[in-house]
This record gives C-alpha cells, structure tokens and sequence, in this order.
C-alpha cells in the first residue's frame, strides 16, 4: 500500500508567532564564517605575499563554499615579530597587503556578495614600535612598577635556588 502524504497544518490551538520574535537570535550563531591569513591565502603580484586584491579575487569563490562571514586576521602595519599580531598602527593597512581604497573595496565587493566582514582587531597585542608602548616606556609609573616587578624576580630567584639547596 502506498502511504499517503500528509499535509502539516499549523495547530488551530496555538498563536502565531510573529516574525521578528522568530528571528531575534543574533545572525551569528548560525552563520558559517570562514577565517582568511591573509599573508598565505591570495598573492595577487607574484610577490610571494598575500594581499587585499587577493582576497577580492577570490571572494566569488568563498561565496559559493556556502560562507556567512569572511574574518580577516590582522592585516595592519606591523614588524611582523608576531605574524602582525603585533600592531603598530590600528589605522592603517600593512604596504606589504594594499591600502585602506584596497580593504574599502573588499568590504564593499563582499556585501555585494552578502557576506559579511569581521577583521581581528587585537589591542592587547601592540607592537613596541607603537605610541601606546612607546608612551609607557617614558612613564614613571611604568619605571616605579618594572623596578618593583625586577626586585621581586630577583628575590623569587633567591628563594627559588636556596629551596633547590635544601632538597
């Protein structure tokens, strides 16, 4: 015997929902993001680095691996001691990836495409070269707690070695 198919009717008992309760969830608990290094994902010179026009080249692509979200890692000037984790200058584009009109137009291109764009924006992770670090190391506040922090290491190592004596 054949099953016939049933048709789902919605319960005559229960309210209609409207469609913003329906949606209230934030977009990014179902979304599929897809993380790009920019220094390794897409040369566009042949200068063996990744950049901003890389990405743009291959944003149609991301798109159809069926992406919400494209995440940046930083892409900002930086002495790349730290994979540019270390920033110098949070306004700005590292020479070696493009120029701010590059990162305009890889916004601008990805929401054509809709998707959407988050950059990783890390302030704990300043360069030395940075005026936030350069500030700090003029400080005299900074010269009282480092010569406190220094003694205590220096004792510390003290203690350290007279238990190590002991056992």
């Amino acid at each position: 015997m054949a099953k016939t198919k049933r048709r789902l009717r919605p319960a005559k008992h229960r309210k209609a929902v409207p469609a913003v309760e329906t949606w209230s969830r934030p977009w990014w608990r179902g979304a599929v993001f897809y993380q790009i290094y920019i220094r390794s994902f897409a040369d566009s010179n042949d200068d063996g680095i990744g950049d901003l026009q890389g990405i743009i080249s291959r944003l149609e692509y991301v798109k159809r691996l069926g992406v919400d979200a494209i995440w940046i890692t930083p892409f900002y000037p930086s002495p790349q001691k730290d994979h540019g984790y270390d920033v110098a200058d949070y306004y700005d584009v590292n020479p070696e990836y493009g120029t701010l009109k590059d990162f305009d137009e890889v916004v601008s291109r990805a929401h054509a495409l809709r998707l959407k764009v988050l950059v990783d924006l890390v302030p704990n992770h300043t360069s030395d070269q940075h005026p936030w670090f350069q500030a700090a190391l003029k400080s005299v506040l900074l010269r009282r707690r480092q010569a406190r922090w220094l003694a205590s290491q220096q004792l510390g190592v003290g203690v350290r070695r007279a238990c190590m004596d002991e056992g």
